[in-house]
């Protein structure tokens, strides 16, 4: 790694140079770092390409440290700007320029080595071979090495990845054979799909179970190529997963284990009592870091997970557990906000909850969760209706549907549930749990945009049926 450190402080700077040697030694990753007291002789200096982490000071006599990051920014678009500062009041304005992080003076041991780990993951996967795809979520970089299988449905093209991502591309999947069946790990097991063979965990009849537990269908004439393809390259690699994930004793038999991550002590031992209360085993963590040690060396069935934690937030932890195992990830916290809920599930979590939740909703959400995960149904049909509830989307007729996730939620509980008539009130703590109930106004807006979009998708039919007088249930289409 490659760092360029810019501060008038002297003191700060020696400060940061021992940091960076501390990180030097435990991690035992080799550091290039250039030191510099004002921004002019650090921008005469300056090549692009030159550095992969440089760190900021905000205030410097000359050039203050966002001009000079302006004058960075247009001779390299990737370098990873770090903005160190005493005060928060330049926060916002050094985003402005494209920060990667705002550390605040002194700076915390824990927060920059979690940093600087983030940073040569990131750095790393850069590395690795792949190729340049035009998804939807705009342009991205697909790893070989962490792409699991690719699906197409009607025009898009689908490429699971080993951290939980999928990204879609309005493409065929022949525009992308010949690059994938060139390496010897791809291979081809129906017209729809092409799997990654590190991740195949098993050849069934008709399908292959893939380590992350999902289904690929596999055609009648290719069985038995598949199957021998599988066993040969199992043997020429040694069965290791490319994925590099650290090896762990299977999950025992007994009580369900869950590991709890909160840094609130009061949040900790009330969540803690609830989950020993229903017999579940649960291991303790106030960070990040020490989370991320327990998963790598012990087996959960779950995992819950507090956003505003020491070090890295929880969004960021959720993306490196994934590396490490798939085991589902529910979020803990207090902010309520939609945007923090959506960029809750956009990281990988299979759930929100707020932490006014009920006790009994809490359980029934970790519950209903362990045992959707233990068990092979994670997917309903419903004739033209498909609800993937592992990887939380909808299908009507083939074509994906559009839901938020509390829509999602909604459609997922109520079709668990085929004719039960769920009053507004129940809807609403299923939902949203112990928040005060506001007499059915939210129910009714959502509930009326899910119903619109039900039935612009699929003409014909009220797959959720609106009962006067008591609330709403869940109508299948016949078969």
């Amino acid at each position: 790694m490659r760092i360029a450190v810019c501060d008038d402080d002297e003191r700060e700077v020696s400060r940061i140079g021992k940091l960076i040697t501390e990180y030097q030694i435990s991690r035992e990753e080799p550091i290039d770092c250039n030191y510099y007291t004002n921004s002019t002789d650090f921008l005469c200096e300056l090549k692009s390409g030159k550095y992969d982490l440089v760190l900021l000071d905000v205030l410097m006599p000359g050039s203050s440290g966002i001009q000079a990051a302006r004058e960075l920014r247009e001779q390299d678009k990737n370098v990873k700007i770090v903005f160190v500062s005493a005060s928060p009041e330049f926060a916002v304005e050094s985003y402005n320029v494209g920060a990667y992080h705002y550390l605040l003076k002194p700076i915390d041991a824990d927060s920059f080595f979690a940093m600087l780990d983030r940073i040569k993951g990131e750095l790393s996967a850069q590395t690795e071979q792949g190729f340049v795809l035009k998804s939807k979520d705009g342009v991205v970089r697909i790893s070989y090495k962490r792409l699991v299988y690719v699906e197409v449905i009607n025009k898009t093209v689908f490429f699971y990845l080993s951290e939980g991502t999928v990204r879609e591309a309005t493409a065929t999947l022949a525009e992308f054979e010949e690059k994938l069946l060139s390496r010897p790990e791809f291979m081809k097991t129906h017209r729809s799909y092409l799997v990654n063979l590190n991740y195949m965990q098993a050849v069934n009849m008709n399908s292959i179970t893939m380590k992350n537990g999902h289904s690929v269908p596999v055609s009648r004439k290719r069985h038995s190529v598949v199957q021998d393809a599988w066993m040969h390259y199992s043997q020429q690699i040694g069965r290791e997963d490319s994925t590099s994930r650290v090896e762990k004793p299977e999950r025992p038999e007994g009580p369900w284990r869950i590991l709890l991550v909160d840094d609130d002590l009061s949040d900790r031992t009330i969540w803690a009592d609830i989950l020993q209360s229903h017999g579940c085993i649960v291991q303790l963590a106030d960070n990040g870091a020490d989370a991320l040690q327990l998963a790598m060396d012990s087996s959960f069935d779950c995992v819950l997970l507090d956003v505003m934690i020491p070090g890295e937030d929880g969004f960021s932890i959720c993306e490196r557990f994934h590396e490490l195992m798939d085991t589902p990830v529910i979020f803990l916290s207090c902010l309520t906000e939609s945007d923090k809920q959506v960029e809750g599930f956009a990281a990988g979590g299979i759930d929100y909850i707020t932490k006014d939740t009920s006790a009994e909703l809490f359980w029934a959400k970790v519950e209903t969760h362990i045992r959707l995960t233990k068990s092979e149904r994670t997917q309903l049909h419903f004739g033209p209706l498909l609800l993937d509830l592992a990887r939380r989307r909808v299908l009507i007729d083939e074509k994906e549907l559009s839901l938020t996730p509390i829509e999602f939620d909604i459609l997922s509980r109520l079709s668990e549930n085929t004719g039960h008539i769920f009053t507004p009130e129940e809807i609403y703590g299923m939902i949203w749990g112990g928040q005060p109930w506001d007499g059915g106004q939210t129910v009714q807006m959502h509930m009326s945009r899910l119903r619109r979009k039900l039935e612009k998708a699929w003409e014909g039919h009220h797959f959720i049926e609106a009962v006067w007088g008591q609330g709403y249930r869940f109508v299948p289409a016949k078969q």
